[in-house]
């Protein structure tokens, strides 16, 4: 397993407001945007630094969610997406409806940079950060539109740089007193630990389990009664008690067959790039307060890719985990 790309700046776009995000991140989970829709949003921007001649590399990028609304019914234990109703066809028949879950965020955008010109120009940050702010504008965050700050002129709306040059003692030091200004937010981090913790619990109970059971076992509260609390009267106790906000996540993807030529597969988005077909490889996260982060490099996400093996997924150095078994077999 790979490590986070060197960096040393971080440029922070703080409370940005976001309407109607995908909040449907996979095939199995929702509630917000799928961490891979930012890493391509840091790809994206990048491109558009560099034709507007920043010299910016983008290595990694960490997201804080301020406050979020998903567009879902209210009332009851289940609940729905509210959908739009498509206009009628020629026919004047109803249009099939195409379920879209949305939702509306305020977050802090992290991206972790590296450029040759903020290290010999003292004032090309400020100047560069404008510009990064006002290409990132005009984009499509997730799927969702960007909308201008309620109050642009206050300092907590304003981007800005933190340095995370120097020795990791004094990266640690200045990210630990501008992490402040993240808050109050939750940011998303990996826990792969917990899922293989689970799938070892499991394997001791029951031999054939696998990691889906393990996954789907961290994706709910499990209740179990012990006759041995209250004094022996027994009651109710759930594994969530001391484990935090952990939620199911997509982390990537995993390929389902060989890699196409391009422009072989008909009505590929891109006729120009090697096709692939993949579906959703998942895993555990975990919302965390900013202010328990102790260096940048456990909020930051990056690429972790091994096309050899199939495997195209983001990674987080929050935690250090197990190496997890990912098997092809296209023959």
């Amino acid at each position: 397993m790979s490590a986070c790309p060197r960096f040393e700046h971080l440029l922070v776009l703080p409370h940005l407001r976001v309407q109607n995000a995908n909040a449907i991140s996979s095939p199995l989970t929702h509630g917000f945007p799928s961490i891979t829709a930012f890493l391509g949003l840091m790809w994206a921007l990048e491109r558009k630094t560099r034709a507007a001649g920043l010299d910016l590399s983008f290595k990694a990028v960490g997201v804080v969610c301020h406050d979020h609304q998903e567009q879902v019914t209210e009332g009851g234990y289940v609940k729905a997406f509210r959908l739009t109703r498509n206009p009628v066809g020629k026919d004047g028949k109803t249009q099939a409806i195409v379920e879209e879950g949305r939702i509306h965020l305020e977050i802090s955008l992290v991206f972790a940079v590296s450029s040759e010109r903020w290290a010999h120009t003292p004032d090309a940050p400020e100047t560069d950060v404008a510009t990064v702010a006002e290409l990132l504008s005009a984009m499509r965050v997730a799927g969702g539109s960007l909308l201008a700050p309620e109050q642009s002129k206050r300092v907590r709306y304003q981007p800005f740089v933190i340095d995370q040059t120097g020795n990791s003692d004094d990266r640690r030091e200045v990210y630990s007193k501008q992490r402040m200004r993240l808050l109050p937010g939750f940011a998303l981090v990996a826990r792969d630990d917990l899922l293989e913790a689970r799938f070892g619990d499991l394997k001791k109970e029951n031999p054939d389990a696998t990691r889906l059971d393990a996954w789907l076992s961290l994706s709910r509260i499990n209740w179990q009664h012990d006759a041995t609390i209250n004094d022996g009267k027994g009651g109710w106790l759930n594994d969530r008690t001391g484990q935090g906000w952990i939620v199911p996540i997509p982390v990537g993807y995993g390929a389902l067959g060989e890699l196409h030529d391009p422009g072989v597969v008909a009505n590929a988005r891109d006729a120009s790039t090697p096709f692939r077909f993949v579906e959703s490889v998942y895993s555990i996260g975990q919302w965390l307060s900013p202010h328990r982060l102790n260096e940048a490099n456990q909020l930051l996400w990056y690429a972790d890719s091994h096309p050899d093996d199939g495997l195209y997924r983001c990674r987080n150095d929050y935690r250090t985990a197990a190496s997890f078994e990912f098997e092809t077999d296209f023959d």
